[in-house]
């Protein structure tokens, strides 16, 4: 019966992507790449919110708060912020520019040299990390929620790369052969899914607790378990609260306005309003994430009184236990909707950024829309089949997504530095910007990868020659010895903008730089953008007010 409900709803999904799509021109790079520009807010806040959540960060995230409390909250609200900077900022000049990929608006602004280095820099960020990982995490997830091994009667190994194929083939029809706006509207359905199933979750688990009352469950998790329900996290933490103030936020700005995966959906908006009303819709249900991603860990804490064997293993842990038979099937057919989501959606952006910043501009010049989007499909085929090869063999990684954090820092901010100082400034020239990009990544490794061990290593040797040798001590050496790598991102941040403003001086552009309006969609704003954006922001600080 469960496995019935899957392949229903999964099915249905399917049928309703094709019907919605069937009509939109994807032979021309703007149908395909960006769903014709026809995109309404509705569609483009399910999709960014989709494309967003996946078992990675719903498994991650409520294993993090099961350890550490409500304080992992600030990868879900400070989100809300940075998409409205990103809507009130960012949007209106993509738009205004008629951009279909972000490195797009760097070849006019610098050159075309400096756009070629994003988009591999992007490129290979997909395609090294996020597409094998989110085939992997989503298979283990698959795997046992159906119990494929037993199931099929095959290894858990085995298990595993059925599982990889099955996503990574269901993922590139939708991305590959549908476009984007095919992986929109799959991601928009399962949106809703995945916020009632998701919600189901923590509502089934206070009745747990509160013997059948929700509001009771609530009153005796937060009476018994105070220490989880605090919204500034310690030194110890994984996000100390003051880095909130420091790189978190220049994260969350990269990942909602410069990510190709995730700003594409805004860019095929029909109009500017449209993109802006998408965005801040998101933005608004991003505020109550926590309620999907962070309170479910905190319930598994106090059902389990913290005796789990690892923290990762809290969600499903907790769904295996609250939820009812019945449902199993929806919740894994919807769960299966956030992993091709995801898979889809870096898919869909790495075919975009190979077809019109690589074939385009490098391999053949003169080839038309029909040609770009025929060979970025090819592209997107040979991607897809070397991720599923890639994903079963990283089994054996160790804690990779607490890894993956940092690793995405190598090029997350030399990218959003030459964004920001390209639309701040009108004379910095194009040289900034490679040097910008270059020296990011390369201070960035030489931080994370080489000093940062060696003072941690120095600092515990000395600790332990002084007689230190209790757990939770050595533990607050270590995370004093060195900055926090977000600390390590606002420090790289600011000396590249300086590095590039100083050449700026030094050796400025002949003209100054003036964006010029294509025309390819109406650019008005929504006339409540201010008003709306405020309100968000002040609600997320109420937030974070209410659980100090």
């Amino acid at each position: 019966m469960q496995f019935l409900t899957f392949i229903g709803f999964t099915a249905l999904v399917a049928i309703i992507s094709y019907y919605k799509t069937r009509n939109t021109e994807e032979s021309s790079s703007d149908g395909y790449f960006l769903g014709g520009r026809s995109l309404t807010a509705g569609v483009i806040a399910g999709s960014l919110l989709l494309t967003n959540l996946s078992t990675e960060q719903i498994v991650g995230l409520n294993g993090a708060s099961y350890a550490s409390g409500l304080s992992v909250m600030v990868w879900e609200t400070l989100a809300a912020i940075a998409m409205v900077v990103t809507a009130m900022f960012l949007l209106p000049r993509y738009l205004k520019g008629g951009l279909t990929t972000v490195p797009g608006f760097l070849a006019t602004r610098f050159d075309v040299t400096t756009k070629t280095l994003t988009s591999v820099l992007f490129l290979t960020g997909y395609v090294v990390v996020l597409l094998p990982v989110i085939l992997y995490s989503g298979s283990l997830a698959i795997s046992g929620m159906f119990d494929v091994p037993e199931l099929l009667g095959v290894t858990h190994t085995k298990s595993i790369w059925i599982c990889v194929w099955g996503i990574g083939i269901i993922g590139s029809i939708y991305a590959v052969f549908g476009g984007l706006k095919a992986v929109a509207v799959s991601d928009s359905i399962n949106a809703i899914g995945l916020l009632i199933g998701g919600i189901l979750i923590p509502i089934f688990g206070l009745m747990m607790i509160g013997d059948g009352s929700i509001l009771d469950g609530l009153s005796t998790l937060t009476t018994e378990n105070p220490d989880k329900f605090k919204s500034m996290g310690g030194p110890t933490d994984p996000v100390p609260f003051y880095t909130i103030f420091t790189g978190m936020m220049l994260v969350q700005l990269f990942y909602w306005g410069t990510n190709q995966q995730i700003i594409q959906r805004a860019l095929g908006a029909k109009n500017l309003k449209e993109g802006q009303k998408g965005l801040l819709l998101a933005s608004f249900i991003k505020i109550l994430g926590p309620l999907i991603v962070v309170l479910p860990g905190i319930i598994a804490y106090h059902l389990f009184q913290g005796n789990l064997e690892s923290a990762d293993s809290a969600y499903p842990m907790l769904v295996k236990k609250v939820l009812p038979g019945a449902w199993v099937g929806f919740f894994a057919a919807v769960l299966f909707g956030a992993i091709l989501s995801s898979f889809n959606s870096v898919l869909n952006s790495s075919v975009t950024l190979f077809g019109i910043d690589v074939y385009k501009e490098h391999i053949n010049k003169n080839a038309n829309e029909k040609m770009i989007v025929k060979y970025g499909k090819i592209f997107g085929v040979i991607l897809a089949i070397a991720s599923m090869f890639i994903a079963p063999l990283i089994a054996n990684a160790g804690s990779l997504f607490d890894y993956l954090q940092e690793i995405n820092g190598i090029y997350s901010i030399p990218i959003l530095t030459i964004i920001v100082v390209g639309y701040l400034t009108k004379r910095v020239p194009a040289i900034a910007a490679k040097i910008g990009l270059v020296s990011g990544c390369l201070l960035y490794i030489i931080s994370q990868f080489f000093m940062k061990d060696y003072f941690i290593n120095k600092a515990l040797e000395t600790a332990k020659a002084t007689g230190v040798t209790d757990e939770a001590a050595l533990s607050l050496v270590e995370v004093q010895a060195y900055p926090h790598f977000l600390d390590v991102m606002a420090i790289l941040f600011i000396l590249n903008v300086v590095i590039m403003l100083i050449i700026g001086k030094i050796k400025p552009r002949e003209e100054p730089f003036v964006q010029q309006y294509t025309k390819q969609v109406d650019i008005k704003p929504w006339k409540y953008i201010n008003h709306a954006g405020i309100v968000i922001c002040i609600i997320v600080i109420g937030v974070y007010v209410y659980f100090a």
